[in-house]
């Protein structure tokens, strides 16, 4: 059993930064892939980014490609989410995910074990 709790969301101007956090309970963190979703108000939750259990490689949908970076620290059982050049369109509640198994077909729902109770991130224009 793996229970994450993200932190970190708010409220920012565009072209501001924050970095979310995702903690996470249990020994066994470092095995998984971690990925970061996003649900904005109407819209169906999308994967926005994974990084790996194995050797920390790092995926990302084109929207935030170039502008967020997902970071893991095992020791701390915590995986980030640092978010520059923030867009309105990037305002939506954002969770965390466990998969026991890979970031193959990361952006999909259904891989997924574990997932986090979500974050606001609202970004105003």
């Amino acid at each position: 059993q793996v229970q994450l709790v993200e932190s970190g969301g708010g409220l920012v101007q565009a072209g501001g930064s924050l970095r979310l956090s995702c903690a996470a309970s249990g020994r066994t963190f470092s095995s998984y892939a971690m990925g970061w979703f996003r649900q904005a108000p109407g819209k169906e939750r999308e994967g926005i980014s994974c990084i790996s259990s194995s050797d920390g490689s790092t995926y990302y949908v084109d929207s935030v490609k170039g502008r967020f970076t997902i970071s893991r620290d095992n020791a701390k059982n915590t995986v980030y989410l640092q978010m520059n050049s923030l867009k309105p369109e990037d305002t939506a509640v954002y969770y965390c995910a466990a998969d026991s198994s890979t970031c193959s077909g990361y952006t999909l729902l259904y891989g997924y074990d574990y997932w986090g109770q979500g974050t606001q991130v609202t970004v105003s224009s």
